[in-house]
This record gives C-alpha cells, structure tokens and sequence, in this order.
C-alpha cells in the first residue's frame, strides 16, 4: 500500500482522487496541500476524504510515510514542487505541461535520476485503446509511410476563463492553448511521429483580450524523410471538434478510428480500395484492449512501476519532447522565422525568463480573480470523449 498526497486542490485534483480511489487495495490518499488551505479543507469535506491538509508543501515532503505525490498546481510551479518530491524521496505524477521551459524539464529530470524514483507527466490520452491500436497500425507499417498529418485540437473557452489569476500570462501559465489545451494531442502526435526537423508557426489572440497569450496558433512541420503536418491549437472554435488524421501512402487513418483508402485508376483518379481498408480495419481488430482506460490506465502504470522498479509509458523524458515541439511552435510564431530542432540551451526560449522577455505579449491582463466559485473540470471535448 503506497500513501499519496495531492499538492493543489483545484478542479483537477478531484480527477486524482477519484481515479487513486479506483485501486483502494494499491494505493490511499492521506494528505492534500493548497496555498489557500480553506480550498483543501472544502475538498476533504465534499469528497469524504480522512486526509491531512497543509497550506505548506512542506509538510509533505517532510512525511515519510508518503511515498507518492501528485503536482496539481499551475504550470509556473511544475517543476519546483516536482524536483523537490523527488529530491525528498517521493515518486511523483506531474500534471500536464510537464514545465514552463525546457531548462526546467531539464531539472526535474536531473532530480529524478538522481532520486531514482518515477518521474510521471499527466497524459492520459496516450492510454487509451483507441489511441494505442492507432500508433500499432501506423507502427506496423501496414499502412505505409505517413506523407502528412493533421492535428486539429480545437476547444472553446469563455472571456471569464482567462480571470482566474494564474492564467493567461507567459509568467505564471506559460502560454496559451498551445502548451495548455493542444498539450493533449501534441503529445499522442509527437509519440506517433517523433519531433520534425523544422517549424514555421503564426500565433494570434482573437477573442481574450484579457489575456497575454494566444487563443490561437497554426504550425507546420517538416520531417527529415520529407514527411509534413500541420497543427492547429485554439480555444475559439464552437463545438470543440478534435481529431488526429493520418495520410499514410495506402490510406487515411485517423482518430477517433476510421479508415479511408484509395487505389487509382488508370488514368490516376481515385477509386476506393476496399480491400486495403479490410487489410487494415483487420489489423487493428486484432490488437487488444487495454485493461484500463486514460488517467486509470496512466495511475495504474505508475503504480505498477513503483511495485515493480520498472519505467512508466509517459515519463519525464517523453514530457520533454511534447514540450520541446510546443517550445519551437512559439519560438517560431513570436520571431517569425522557420525553427529548427532539436533546441539548444542557445534557444531564446530555452528558459522562463527567455519566453517572457521574447514571446508576443497581446494583451494585458485585466482581471485576477483568486478562486472560480464553481472549479468542476470538463477533461476533453464531450463530442469525442476526450476523459
């Protein structure tokens, strides 16, 4: 049995409570921090919680009876809290982003290899079945070669969302939809495609004028074997449609799951190539499901990594490469120049201080509230199921 403590007691904290208490013989919640302790205090009551609280996270890593922690605290302070847990002995599940800058993904894995503990990045879309048979397939080869992708990860949010204080500055978010909404399906891309060889990227804020970051960006990728993709992250578009889609040289595979495929005619028009549809639909009927599904399956890998000594699926050096290529999207879109990769410590926007003093600031910020009365989370785009 592992104790477990939460370190921010916002909206989000609720969905790793109620997802450690899906494995109450692996795993037990004892303590919750918050820097407003009145929050934590109101989640312990509502959730029915028999837990420490603490306005300190001290307190935590001083415990040690507990042996893992998860960070559920704005990104400015991801990788403070991460490092010092590991550096006090605890295994650690960050939420996404993993950081604000690549410099302090850096320490947070410095911290964690000299710790030896589990450094894990909330992702959970990586573990669904749906999104597991789809990289099986493009892995496969079954479908050929991917000549292009599109990344359509479009949300919609309220002018009100950007007021709760710690949002919608380089300073405390570290950036906009890019890094905070398009972070989900970067990451599921950037794993089934690997990072480009170049970036080319325009930004722009359309509808939050209460905020410094973008509300929209556009990046198009290049591959070294000559491969493109484009991605578009906004938090403006009405009805949230999200999808993966994947031009392979046989078909179209795409998330949500379907296939498409052509086969040309003799004069090299299209026809549908049902055959190569039913080679393709069969491969990914035959592979199974997972046992748990998104931030089940994510909390069940790490517990089975801490049981057993092995790695998790999404760990720090896979939350660094989703950050990298967010990193190189707004390097892109804020010096309009074309972004080569991998970024260098040389990179303008290798570190916090480097983004704030580069990156496009649209607005001010014209409100800060303390606390939302209302701090329920919709995890993903109720259309497609996105939890």
């Amino acid at each position: 049995m592992i104790n477990v403590a939460i370190i921010g007691a916002g909206g989000i904290s609720r969905t790793h409570i109620e997802t450690y208490r899906k494995f109450p013989q692996r795993c037990n919640v004892t303590a919750l921090a918050d820097v407003y302790p009145e929050k934590a205090e109101k989640k312990k009551e509502e959730l029915g919680l028999d837990v420490a609280v603490y306005g300190d996270y001290g307190k935590i890593l001083d415990d040690a009876d507990i042996g893992l922690v998860s960070v559920c605290v704005p990104p400015y302070v991801h990788a403070e809290i991460s490092a010092a847990c590991l550096r006090a002995g605890k295994h650690v599940i960050c939420e996404k982003p993993m950081a604000s800058s690549l410099v302090e993904c850096d320490a947070m894995l410095a911290a964690q290899e000299t710790s030896g503990k589990v450094l894990a990045v909330i992702a959970q879309n990586r573990y669904r079945s749906e999104i597991q048979k789809l990289k099986a397939v493009l892995d496969s080869g079954v479908a050929g070669r991917v000549l292009h992708a599109q990344v359509d990860s479009l949300w919609w949010r309220g002018h009100c969302y950007y007021d709760l204080w710690w949002r919608g500055t380089w300073a405390k978010e570290g950036g906009g939809c890019t890094l905070n909404h398009a972070v989900h399906h970067i990451d599921m891309f950037q794993w089934m495609m690997g990072l480009p060889a170049e970036v080319r990227a325009v930004m722009s804020n359309t509808a939050h004028d209460n905020a410094e970051v973008e509300d929209i960006s556009i990046a198009i990728l290049k591959y070294a074997n000559g491969s493109v993709a484009q991605i578009t992250s906004s938090v403006v578009h009405h009805g949230e449609e999200q999808q993966l889609v994947f031009q392979t040289e046989k078909a179209r595979l795409s998330f949500p799951w379907n296939v498409y495929a052509s086969k040309s005619r003799s004069n090299g028009f299209p026809d549908e190539d049902p055959d190569m549809k039913a080679v393709i639909e069969e491969y990914y009927r035959q592979l199974p499901d997972l046992p748990f599904q998104g931030y089940e399956g994510e909390f069940n890998d790490v517990l089975t990594a801490i049981e057993t000594g092995g790695d998790v699926l999404m760990n720090g050096r896979e939350g660094r490469k989703t950050l990298e290529l967010i990193t190189a999207i707004y390097q892109s879109a804020s010096t309009d120049q074309t972004v080569r990769l991998p970024l260098t410590k040389a990179s303008p926007f290798y570190t916090a201080e480097g983004i704030q003093r580069n990156a496009i600031h649209f607005n001010e910020k014209k409100a800060s509230v303390e606390n939302f009365g209302d701090d329920n989370i919709i995890v993903g785009s109720s259309r497609e199921k996105f939890k």
